[in-house]
This record gives structure tokens, C-alpha cells and sequence, in this order.
């Protein structure tokens, strides 16, 4: 979460507990000269401050498929088709490759037949070595052109290489594409789901590999899933900035989950690295200033006192405060709208 979304969420939570701690409105309101308040007390604990994002499911093994060389294209199979290994997915128009191969049939014929022809004329001392030798290595060369023709001809078709689904096709059938160029995306079988997850370099340097996570998914609603960080990009993606952290499920997603690419995923990542906070409701926060807010707090003698506090971050309706609350035991949870320094004050419920 960036510096900015960070603000905007902090700035939506407080006028939100600005609305909770002011609906107490005439309950909350003086009696008797007196306010009456809501109290509670921090939680003294260690937490990890959770990083938070949205990722997309992939297919575990995703290889983009090519040709060995260029041509026009034709597919065998639409795109979610679920293939066993050896299937053909796509091919090159077959009268080019099988044109390429008849010229280099024909000109290894000729060098064959221009190397014997020197041959004999070198035995009879009519030519001289070097015109041997150089008919002797254009029949090599006309050879060896003619093998890789024939294995270009061998590879003029996509197959899948073991059981899997075709996730998308990259070109559209009758078009031209280059050679090297990927025509096919193809997702392997039986090889599990991975969540792709760009983070900011605030919340990626607080990760490891190894740490826990869970993901929930809108098209599976009442339903999360253990899983971990598998990896941690080396750089940051170009022009986001982000980072790319792959997480992987704990045990494999159900058989009937349903498509396993490009499925939106919430991703909420517990980092090993913990801190010492106070964790309040999210009530308690009246103003903030980027992470400062400001709360009321009770001292021994039942005195309000206005806390300027650090907030370490939000979490849902609570949020962490990392300093500013040093010695409180009781802090104002309802009817701090009407409090002041020098307000009397009465604990609801007394």
C-alpha cells in the first residue's frame, strides 16, 4: 500500500469513526454539567502489520509456444481446450514450408553434382585443389541447409508438450508471425495455481520467503485459502514500480475451483517481522495528518486528555498505535465528539 492510498484509506476510517464516536449524539450529550463516555483499554501486543493487495491466479507452469520459423498460421484448437501431450495445436501454411524444402533439396542435388564433376576433372588434373575443395564445402553446405529445412518442416506445428489447457491464443488464424514469435499460451496440467502479487518496495522489503498468507476470491465467496510466499522478484517492474511476489496455496485448489488464470485473488500476507503496538478500535481516532491522529484518553483522575498519537496502520475496524499512548489505560470510545480539556466526564455504565 502506497503512502497515498495509505492517507486516503486513513482519511475514509476517520471520518467514518468521526460518524461512530458522534452517533451517541444525545446519549452521549451532557447530564447534569457531566459527558457520558465509552471506555476502553489498548491491547499491549506484538503484531505484524499485514500487506494487502489484489493478485491474479496462473497456472503453475505457463509457457508461451512457438514456431521455428515464420509463416501463415492455422489452429487446431480454441482457446480453454483441454489437450493431452503430443496434441497438435497449431501448424504453418504447409506450401511454404514444403516449397522451402523442395529448393533445398534441389540445391544440395546440384552441389552434389558440381562435387563429382570436380571430382573427376581434379583425378584428370583439369582443375585445380582449390576449386575441389571449395565443391567439396558447398556440398556440405547445401547438406546441412537441407537438414535444417527438414527439421523447420519437423517443427512447422505446435504440440503440446505434456497434458494441459490452452490458456490463450496469441495470433489470429491466417496471420503472419515471425520466427520465435509466440503463438499459443499454454497452461500444464496437474501442476497446481500460483497468485501473482505486485507490491510497493515499503511493504516488499517487509517480506520473506516463507511467510504466511490467505486468499479469498469473489467467485468463491465464504471460502480462504492457506498459502505462502514462494518467491520474491529480483527488480521492479517496469513503469509500476512494483514488485512482483508469487504466493503459492498450501495444499492444491479444489478440482472443481474452476478456471485457474486470471481469477482475481485477495491476497492478505502476514510478514514474520512483528512490532509492538497498541491495537485500539478504530473509533478511538478523531483527526489525522498523514499517519498522526489524535485521541482522548482518561487520566487517574478521570481528566480528559487530548493524545497526539503515531499510527502504525489500519487493520479492517482496528488500528495499531505505535507511540503517543505511553501510560494510558483508558481511552474514550463514544461521546469524544463533546469532550474538551476541562469537560467533567461520567463512564457509561457506572
Amino acid at each position: 500500500m502506497t503512502m497515498n492510498t495509505m492517507r486516503t484509506a486513513y482519511a475514509a476510517l476517520l471520518i467514518a469513526a468521526a460518524f461512530a464516536a458522534g452517533c451517541g449524539g444525545v446519549a452521549a450529550k451532557e447530564q447534569g454539567g457531566e459527558v457520558a463516555v465509552q471506555l476502553v483499554a489498548p491491547l499491549d501486543t506484538v503484531i505484524a502489520r499485514p500487506v494487502v493487495g489484489s493478485g491474479a491466479l496462473a497456472s503453475k507452469e505457463e509457457t508461451p509456444l512457438s514456431f521455428t520459423i515464420g509463416g501463415v498460421v492455422g489452429f487446431m484448437v480454441e482457446e480453454g481446450a483441454r489437450v493431452a501431450a503430443g496434441t497438435r495445436l497449431a501448424t504453418l501454411e504447409g506450401a511454404e514450408v514444403e516449397a522451402s524444402v523442395a529448393k533445398t533439396e534441389a540445391a544440395a542435388a546440384k552441389a552434389d553434382r558440381d562435387l563429382a564433376r570436380a571430382k573427376a576433372l581434379f583425378a584428370d588434373s583439369v582443375v585445380s585443389k582449390q576449386l575441389y575443395d571449395d565443391a567439396e564445402t558447398g556440398a556440405r553446405v547445401a547438406a546441412n541447409d537441407l537438414r535444417i529445412a527438414r527439421f523447420h518442416r519437423t517443427h512447422a506445428q505446435v504440440v503440446a508438450p505434456v497434458a494441459g489447457v490452452v490458456l490463450r491464443r496469441l495470433a489470429e488464424p491466417g496471420q503472419t508471425v515471425s520466427a520465435g514469435a509466440s503463438v499459443i499460451l499454454f497452461g500444464a496440467a496437474g501442476k497446481g495455481a500460483v497468485v501473482h502479487l505486485g507490491v510497493p518496495d515499503r511493504d516488499f522489503v517487509r517480506l520473506a520467503v516463507g511467510d504466511a498468507a490467505v486468499l479469498t476470491f469473489d467467485t468463491h465467496p465464504g471460502q480462504a485459502f492457506a498459502a505462502h510466499v514462494a518467491r520474491l522478484g529480483a527488480a521492479a517492474a517496469p513503469g509500476a514500480g512494483t514488485y512482483d511476489v508469487e504466493l503459492h496455496p498450501d495444499t492444491p485448489l479444489p478440482v472443481d475451483f474452476g478456471p485457474t488464470s486470471g481469477l482475481v485473488a485477495d491476497v492478505r500476507i502476514t510478514p514474520a517481522q512483528r512490532a509492538h503496538v497498541l491495537l485500539l478500535p478504530i473509533e478511538v481516532l478523531l483527526e489525522g495528518d498523514g499517519d498522526k491522529g489524535f485521541v482522548w484518553a482518561l487520566d487517574a483522575h478521570e481528566h480528559p486528555q487530548r493524545r497526539e498519537v503515531q499510527v502504525a496502520f489500519v487493520d479492517g475496524d482496528r488500528v495499531a498505535i505505535a507511540s503517543g499512548l505511553e501510560g494510558a489505560t483508558r481511552v474514550v470510545a463514544g461521546g469524544s465528539a463533546f469532550l474538551t480539556s476541562t469537560t467533567r466526564v461520567r463512564v457509561a455504565g457506572r
